[in-house]
C-alpha cells in the first residue's frame, strides 16, 4: 500500500470554516502521541524511514499501532510505503523494540481533526511545539495511480484556499527536531 499525502502550513480555524462550506464531514478528534526509533543496523534519518508507535487516545479508548514507512517515493508529495499493524500494548512493544537495540528519538504531540472530502482524508493538526498544519491524503495500492491521486489531493487543497506549492515534505518529527 501506499499512503499519498501532503502537508502544508495553515490556520486551523479557517481551513475548518472552509471545510464546513465545502461539505467535508468530520470524522472525529483523536489525541496522538508519535514515539519515533532509530534501528540499531542503520540510521532512518539518513535512509528517510520511520518506525514508530503510535498511542492514539478517542474518549477514554486508547489504541497504539505500530508502523514502518519507507523512504519517500517521489519529489512531489509525502508518498511512500507504509505498513502498519495493532500492538495490544505500546508499552510491551516499546520494551520489545529496546530489546533488539532500537532507540527512541523523539515523541512528538499532537490533536488531530479528520474530515472526508471527495475521498480524502483531511486532518487538521495541531502539534505541540511545532505549529498548525493540514494533510491532505489518501492510500492507493499502485504505483501507477500515485500521480491521479496526488494531483486530486491538490485540487482538495486548492479548494480550501491552499496552496499546493507551499506543501512540505519534511515530517512532524524532523520539524520538531529543527
Amino acid at each position: 500500500m501506499y499512503e499519498v499525502e501532503l502537508k502544508v502550513e495553515a490556520s486551523l480555524e479557517t481551513v475548518r470554516n472552509k471545510l464546513e462550506v465545502e461539505g467535508a464531514t468530520k470524522q472525529g478528534t483523536v489525541t496522538q502521541e508519535d514515539t519515533y526509533y532509530d534501528a540499531p543496523h542503520r540510521s532512518f534519518s539518513e535512509t528517510d524511514e520511520a518506525l514508530r508507535i503510535r498511542r492514539e487516545r478517542v474518549d477514554e479508548a486508547a489504541e497504539s499501532r505500530l508502523t514502518y514507512k519507507g523512504p519517500l517515493l517521489e519529489e512531489e508529495s509525502k508518498t511512500r510505503a507504509e505498513h502498519e499493524t495493532g500492538v495490544e500494548d505500546g508499552e510491551t512493544m516499546h520494551d520489545v523494540l529496546s530489546a533488539l537495540g532500537f532507540e527512541p528519538v523523539a515523541t512528538v504531540y499532537k490533536e488531530r481533526e479528520r474530515y472526508a472530502l471527495e475521498g480524502y482524508t483531511i486532518t487538521l493538526d495541531a502539534v505541540d511545539d511545532v505549529g498548525e498544519y493540514v494533510e491532505i491524503e489518501a492510500e492507493t495500492e499502485s504505483m501507477e495511480e500515485i500521480e491521479s491521486v496526488r494531483m486530486g489531493a491538490k485540487r482538495v487543497l486548492e479548494r480550501l484556499d491552499l496552496d499546493p506549492e507551499t506543501q512540505l515534505r519534511t515530517s512532524y518529527l524532523e520539524l520538531l527536531l529543527e
